[in-house]
């Protein structure tokens, strides 16, 4: 028996923890947690800015993989601290949990990943350099990898004051060391939309010229929605509040458009609650009655018929909801949920308050919002009787699964996988291909509707979208269940052409507006057929694309091949289709996946507008800005 005594206990100290554990801290040490990193920097910067004192803040990208996060805030004190005998900033950079955000003053409110602080990035850091500008004199103090290697000494004189940090991440700690300026750009937008007035400037020295942007809204919140509903159709100007009771500070900022998807962004202290909480739960309720009240005082709504409910009230709802409190208390699976109760009757009480007032004072715009919730009450209506139908018509044919699906043997969903395939063409060519005992196919006829231009009850007209709905079992929208699941692969199918690229599209429109919750778990993929069979003799080699094409006739030379490119998946024959598309030890699968890094939702919001919308001038843009970074385009 092994022996377990007191020798057997480690003690980790100081920041040995994050660099033992360092997913404890920063989420992962994928790209995710890499860009917490500077997320950390910036968050601290933010604080002072928050306090009053900083208004300008400067990320820059090095060639060596390095960040720099400069702000013209107050500057990390560097007189000696008197329980540790330390400069101030060495503590700070050196201790975890050592700051001024635990209630001493330092901050009223902070944001940062709640209260980890700056340490961690010094800990997870192969080299971290501190500067501090105070009292007219520049300090430096260095770091390696947690460990103080050079004392904290004066550099010279200084102009004005703040604090500059300098690191590069640690890549025996990181999968990647390198930053990715589009994820650190949505992040720092943001955070300048949040903080009116704060000047935040991204500088990336890794190409030639550096690449510049700069976000400055005067706007704050407002220009967020403005930014957010950029290419719909608004009905109204945006309604904005802000105010503060009890210690907490609330920023509301809200739009209805002429759509059909409802945009609601949380934030306490910066920190987006995905999850939400107590004040958005306070900002809905107040949406719902002071709606249902107008619409009632005006007769829009008699006495005799039922209210309108919260969904209807919030259908083509843009809004910003954004607190600052001391002391958020965060819940939830991953810690973004605010939890604090008190907050939820100042929200209730501000947004009820201006949302009144404008409704009274704005009549015209009034009768829009209240009619476009009783047009969402209406179609909620005949999408309940749409979906009761299905349901009977479900029971009376005894299994309930539509009659085109073509059904695997297997039962147990981990095991099974279905094709959604284009054309009944291809359908048939896929059922010759397919592993009966795992493997399902449904054919899809012709092209699905837009779901991005459509409400739910017209949705549910659709004959197509019925069929994959009851095939997948999870039900949709309110009603989507995860569990009830019967293939944990849904596998996208179509032709390598733009028809089947726009099929393609809508399928993922309407798995992500209806039932988000497959891509979110990963169960949404992409067949990738290939584009040419090079074939010599009986030997064919079976390529995906341009740039494999040319690979292999460079490697090989051009000899005596025949070459045949695949259009479309009926041009393969069922043996083709199965070891090239379908076989699960030869084939490519694409994962459809939502990046989790903060502020993603919005621009996946953006994107799904500009190329989904009623909009065509968006959309054109958007073909010509990205039109460069497609590979493989059929016109």
């Amino acid at each position: 028996m092994q022996e377990y005594s007191a020798e057997e206990i480690q003690v980790l100290r100081g920041l040995e923890a994050v660099r033992k554990r360092p997913g404890m801290y920063i989420g992962n040490t994928s790209e995710r947690g890499l860009h917490q990193l500077v997320y950390e920097a910036v968050d601290n910067a933010v604080d002072e800015a928050l306090a009053g004192f900083a208004t300008e803040i400067k990320v820059t990208l090095g060639k060596d993989n390095s960040c720099m996060v400069e702000d013209n805030g107050r500057g990390i004190p560097v007189d000696i601290h008197a329980d540790e005998r330390k400069p101030a900033v060495e503590v700070v950079m050196t201790m975890l949990h050592a700051g001024a955000k635990f209630g001493k003053g330092g901050y009223k409110v902070s944001g940062g990943l709640h209260g980890v602080g700056i340490s961690v990035v010094n800990a997870l850091s192969e080299k971290m350099v501190t500067q501090v500008k105070r009292d007219g004199i520049l300090y430096e103090i260095k770091f390696e990898r947690g460990e103080t290697v050079r004392k904290l000494k004066k550099l010279g004189p200084a102009t004005g004051t703040g604090t500059i940090q300098w690191f590069v991440p640690d890549s025996e700690v990181f999968d990647t060391v390198k930053f990715s300026s589009e994820i650190l750009q949505r992040r720092l937008r943001e955070l300048a939309f949040l903080n009116q007035g704060l000047r935040i400037e991204l500088r990336d020295e890794r190409v030639d010229p550096p690449k510049i942007r700069v976000y400055h809204y005067e706007g704050g919140i407002v220009s967020f929605v403005e930014y957010l509903n950029e290419n719909k159709d608004a009905l109204h100007p945006v309604i904005a509040t802000h105010g503060e009771r009890d210690g907490v500070l609330v920023e509301v900022a809200m739009q209805y458009v002429d759509a059909y998807n409802e945009l609601v962004l949380s934030f306490a202290n910066n920190i987006n609650t995905t999850e939400g909480g107590m004040h958005l739960i306070g900002f809905r309720t107040a949406i719902t009655n002071a709606v249902n009240a107008y619409a009632r005082k005006r007769g829009m709504l008699k006495e005799n018929e039922g209210s309108l409910s919260t969904d209807d009230c919030m259908e083509g709802l843009t809004a910003i909801v954004s607190v600052k409190l001391q002391e958020p208390q965060f819940e939830g699976q991953t810690k973004t949920k605010l939890g604090n109760a008190r907050v939820r009757p100042i929200v209730y009480a501000l947004v009820g308050e201006r949302l009144e007032f404008f409704l009274e004072e704005n009549p015209k715009f009034a009768r829009v919002i209240v009619d476009k919730c009783m047009q969402a009450s209406r179609a909620r209506e005949a999408a309940k009787k749409a979906r009761d139908l299905s349901r009977r018509k479900s029971a009376l044919d005894g299994s309930g699964l539509p009659g085109k699906l073509v059904d695997c043997k297997n039962t147990d969903p981990s095991q099974s996988e279905i094709f959604l395939v284009e054309g009944d063409s291809s359908g048939g060519t896929a059922k010759g291909g397919r592993d009966p005992n795992t493997q399902a196919i449904l054919p899809l006829r012709g092209k699905i509707l837009n779901v991005e231009k459509a409400r739910l009850d017209k949705v549910l007209s659709n004959e197509e979208i019925r069929t994959m709905i009851t095939a997948l079992g999870t039900g949709f929208g309110d009603e989507f269940n995860a569990e009830k699941l019967r293939y944990h692969k849904i596998i996208i199918m179509t032709d390598a052409d733009v028809d089947g690229s726009h099929i393609r599209t809508l399928l993922l429109t309407f798995f992500y507006r209806q039932m988000k919750g497959l891509i979110e778990k990963g169960n949404v993929f992409i067949a990738q057929p290939p584009l040419y069979g090079v074939k010599r003799g009986k030997n064919t080699t079976y390529l995906y694309s341009e740039d494999e094409l040319k690979a292999f006739f460079a490697k090989n030379g051009e000899g005596d091949y025949s070459v045949q490119q695949y259009k479309g998946l009926g041009e393969m024959d069922a043996d083709q289709l199965a070891d090239t598309t379908m076989e699960p030890h030869k084939r490519r699968l694409l994962q459809v996946q939502l990046q989790d890094f903060d502020g993603d939702e919005e621009e996946v919001e953006r994107t799904f507008v500009t190329l989904m919308g009623d909009k065509v001038e968006p959309r054109k843009l958007f073909i010509q800005e990205n039109a460069r970074n497609v590979t493989n385009l059929d016109l």
